[in-house]
């Protein structure tokens, strides 16, 4: 137990302190009993600090897990973060460049640039896990996992080396997304498309016989170089004749066929395409089909090669443009420009133009593994939460292209490929074992031969073996995803069977479920399912629960050259004005945006921003997780949900003080007043409707029926129809009262902990023990089960209560309207109502008169004229408060007469509406108007049978 309670609600206080202790006490390992439940944490990269996407993410994983938990489930949240490669090489190139002392990242050599790497992924990866712990986040630490390590990395030259031996890896030359800043391949994924303005060039080009022109109409005229043919459709009637035929490549000495081909639209442009294989994915499609040669043009940082004319050599892609639309122009062959839009494929992370260029990679073959992929979702194996995102990964399951997994970076996992002198390459687990295989293959069947291209290529020299073979590495590295896409079985130990028991691999593989976000169905969920599925038979998780992708306020995606970021930790720990400024204007691409950052944040924030604790950010996501795509986070939320745990704060120490030395028995309460009857019964639906939500995922529903019952239902209502029998003469009543009340928050705050753990934990820590709880920590408590309460009947209690509630709410409303103080006695009379009314004014006559401040209570007889008297109305029953000696008369009756006067010329403008109504507005609208009507004249009725009793 801690310390006495302290006054007032302030998170700093304990939550770094009570994090300690969990952790300490191993409260988030695994516990070996019970049914598995697993979760894996989408591991974050190591490129920084945690956004408000992972606090989104983590929250709900850690609200299901904290909740698994206390259902007595063996869980395991596996944690860890990713090495990230382009985004991490990025990051300690820029670093390099920030330092000034002329190191870049070629200056170090690969050796000395990724010991820089690991030296950064010491300091962000620490970063990282102290945010998530700062958040809350219950994982399993000793298990933490980085995809570079030693065992991750045995996972990913043993999955490599199986692929190949399977035939289902292959090195080869083809069409990449290649970014010509950072020199390397990038996934489609990677790639986005940016409408802008540019041109649309029309250019002639002499048939060879010269018998005419072609007219191709091109947005990238310098590709022109590479053209390898014309196309028309076999079926224009146009060109059908001048199929076979060839044309001069202007500006070159070259002579190109003319073409039929289906993928020519005719009705397009004059119905004549350019063929550039080389450049163009669809091109290169056609290039296959008719034999065409792939000719590149460019080098790897988009400049023109030596296989263009001479004089456009070297010349950067852009300026090779200008040079030769200014030489088409000159020979009569630019035929048109106009303006066009088009889409320009740019990089996510460098935002350059992107070129479809040749060169030798590495692919992985996906017709089998993507069929497997695609059945195990159809089949159910694998659901997704909502249902509607199985339509987003079938699409993209149904298209897919063999998967490019080389990248020309140094951080990553070295593609275990060796290459002798020849070109030929030996996949291997080791060195050795390639020199092994090199070996073998003298004199018999040699290994495949590679392409030698930018790729292939060694640092330092190369070894020799005793036989006098050299084999060099491939510098090239694996893209990101291929080594997370193990992910769900290299943490658990594989392929070293010892490992694999250690860490449970039969336990907890499959896991329960994957909370990530609908950006990553293909780059990660749906490859995890099939390298899953293929080394291991089993799916990586039963549950896809597709979360939404967190914008700021206004709808905008959050980004740091928009300004409009949010760091968690500054929402839980608080951060000034200028210190936010200054870490949102720092390291910007464009520092000219730095001036309107500063506005805009000045104006947002204008005091900084204030601490507002773990728990209170962690029940805002919560109340935000929808099942729509986008996610508004207004901080105007966060200040709401903080002064909810201050509720529950004051709450519990009002029960603290009214309980002072209690000893409760044990077992549910043996309810003896109608409140706690209702209170119990209330008690049983939320957590029953907790259940349900937790099931569907629905962690809004969840927050709102969590938020409805502990502020409305307990706090507000409860707490305060307890206070008759809490300072009442009936002893009986009154312990009776203190042990629902004790037992009613103590379920409470177990019902809360997932979602906000902090407050609740410090706050059990005192309850528990005066219901004679003796357990070191509520984490590991029996989560409340509906059957838990209200084993009885209480059905017509909780009807009695919500007339008690109205009672009172009327009462108090005509209160405040007369701005009668708390404190003055007022006498209530009672006119009309039923049987039923009498009774129950009778039963709480001693609650309503503690609970409104009440002289008296007497009933009106019939036809009895009732002084000038405020009026509230509860069903059949009027309650009246007698004006005399409360308020000012006079004033009263002037206040009355304008009210009167505002009621009427609202009803005469219905009237008035509803008299110029045609036949043809519709009857919805007609109905309406005419409820308004109706209100206005209620309204106005009674407030003139009020006037007139003064």
């Amino acid at each position: 137990m801690t310390a006495e309670l302290a006054p007032s609600y302030d998170p700093k206080s304990f939550e770094a302190r009570l994090y300690a202790e969990w952790e300490s006490a191993g409260y988030f390992k695994p516990s070996g009993k019970g049914e598995p439940y697993t979760i894996l944490l989408p591991p974050p990269n190591v490129t920084g600090t945690l956004h408000m996407g992972h606090a989104f993410q983590h929250t709900l994983q850690d609200a299901l897990v904290r909740y698994h938990r206390m259902r007595g489930y063996d869980t395991l949240w596996q944690v860890g973060t990713d090495h990230a490669g382009i985004a991490t090489e990025m990051v300690v190139s820029r670093n390099l460049a920030l330092e000034g002392n002329g190191e870049t990242r070629d200056s170090l050599g690969r050796k000395g640039f990724i010991e820089k790497v690991w030296e950064w992924k010491a300091q962000s990866g620490d970063t990282i896990e102290r945010q998530m712990r700062r958040m809350g986040t219950s994982g399993d630490w000793s298990r933490s996992s980085f995809t570079m390590d030693p065992p991750a990395s045995r996972a990913v030259i043993e999955a490599f080396v199986r692929l190949h031996e399977e035939g289902l890896i292959y090195r080869g030359q083809r069409l990449v997304n290649w970014d010509p800043v950072l020199q390397t391949a990038i996934s489609d994924l990677e790639v986005e498309n940016v409408e802008q303005d540019g041109f649309l060039w029309s250019i002639a080009y002499p048939l060879s016989d010269g018998s005419g022109t072609l007219t191709v109409a091109t947005t990238r005229p310098e590709t022109m170089l590479g053209d390898a043919a014309l196309a028309v459709h076999p079926e224009d009637e146009r060109y059908a004749h001048l199929v076979g035929k060839t044309v001069k490549l202007p500006l070159t000495d070259r002579e190109i066929p003319v073409i039929a081909d289906t993928y020519v639209e005719r009705e397009f442009g004059t119905g004549v395409v350019k063929i550039t294989p080389a450049h163009d994915f669809n091109d290169y499609q056609v290039g296959l089909r008719h034999h065409l040669p792939l000719i590149n043009i460019l080098t790897p940082t988009a400049s023109i090669n030596d296989n263009a004319p001479e004089q456009y050599r070297g010349l950067d892609r852009y300026e090779a443009r200008k040079r030769i639309l200014a030489d088409l122009e000159d020979q009569g062959l630019l035929v048109e420009t106009k303006p066009h839009k088009l889409q320009v494929p740019k990089g996510d992370r460098t935002g350059q133009v992107i070129e479809p260029y040749l060169t030798d990679q590495w692919f992985v073959q996906m017709d089998a593994l993507g069929e497997r992929g695609l059945k195990l979702a159809n089949d159910g194996d694998v659901r997704f939460v909502p249902g509607n995102w199985i339509n987003t990964y079938r699409h993209w399951m149904e298209n897919l292209q063999d998967w490019c997994i080389s990248r020309q970076l140094w951080w990553g996992h070295r593609i275990p490929a060796w290459f002798d002198e020849a070109g030929n390459y030996y996949v291997a687990r080791t060195e050795e074992e390639a020199y092994a295989k090199a070996a073998a293959s003298v004199g018999g069947a040699s290994a495949p031969t590679a392409q030698v291209g930018e790729s292939v290529g060694a640092e330092a020299p190369p070894t020799t073996s005793a036989t006098g073979i050299r084999l060099t590495q491939d510098h090239d590295v694996l893209e990101t995803w291929f080594s997370s896409g193990l992910w769900p079985f290299s943490t658990m130990g594989w392929p070293d069977a010892g490992a694999m028991d250690e860490r449970g691999f039969d336990r907890y593989l499959p896991g329960s479920v994957l909370v990530t976000g609908f950006d990553i169905i293909f780059f990660w969920v749906a490859r995890m399912i099939m390298l899953t599925d293929h080394f291991t038979g089993q799916v990586p998780f039963k549950d896809v629960y597709i979360t939404g992708l967190i914008r700021d306020k206004d709808g905008q995606k959050m980004s740091k050259s928009k300004g409009n970021v949010l760091d968690p930790l500054d929402i839980i720990d608080g951060i000034s004005l200028e210190d936010l400024i200054a870490k949102r204007t720092t390291g910007l691409m464009k520092p000219t945006d730095a001036p309107k950052i500063e506005k805009a944040t000045r104006r947002e924030f204008p005091d900084g921003i204030a601490a507002h604790g773990a728990d209170a950010l962690r029940f805002t996501i919560a109340a935000l997780a929808n099942h729509g795509r986008d996610i508004k986070f207004d901080m105007g939320r966060a200040e709401g949900y903080k002064n909810f745990c201050n509720k529950l704060w004051n709450a519990t120490r009002f029960v603290l003080m009214n309980t002072e030395g209690f000893a409760a028995p044990a077992g549910t309460p043996a309810a003896v007043t109608d409140a706690e009857k209702w209170i119990l019964s209330r008690l049983a639906k939320a957590t029953a409707e907790a259940e349900t939500h937790y099931a569907s995922y629905r962690f809004d529903l969840l927050a709102q029926t969590l938020y409805e019952f502990a502020w409305n239902e307990f706090c507000d209502w409860f707490l305060e129809l307890s206070k008759p029998a809490l300072n009442g003469g009936d002893a009986a009543a009154a312990d009776s009262t203190r042990h629902t009340v004790l037992y009613v928050l103590e379920a409470l705050l177990r019902l809360l902990h997932p979602l906000v753990p902090f407050v609740t934990e410090e706050l059990w820590q005192q309850v528990a023990p005066r219901l004679g709880i003796d357990a070191p920590t509520i984490s590991l408590q029996p989560y409340p089960a509906a059957s838990d309460h209200a084993a009885d009947d209480y059905t017509q209690a909780g009807i009695d209560v919500e007339w008690l509630k109205d009672m009172v709410s009327g009462l108090r409303r005509v209160r405040s309207e007369l701005g009668v103080s708390p404190g003055k006695q007022v006498r209530l009379l009672l006119q009309d109502g039923n049987a039923n009314d009498r009774k129950l004014a009778d039963r709480y006559a001693s609650q309503l008169a503690f609970l409104l401040r009440l002289e008296a209570i007497e009933w009106l007889q019939e036809n009895e004229q009732a002084p000038a008297s405020a009026v509230a109305i509860v069903g059949e029953l009027k309650l009246l408060v007698p004006l005399e000696g409360l308020v000012d008369l006079d004033a009263e009756r002037t206040r009355l007469d304008k009210e009167i006067a505002r009621v009427a010329a609202e009803k005469e403008k219905s009237e008035a509406k509803l008299g110029k109504f045609s036949d043809k507005v519709p009857p919805a609208v007609i109905d309406q108007e005419r409820q308004r009507l109706l209100d206005w004249s209620a309204q106005l009725s009674g407030l003139q049978e009020q006037r007139a009793k003064l």
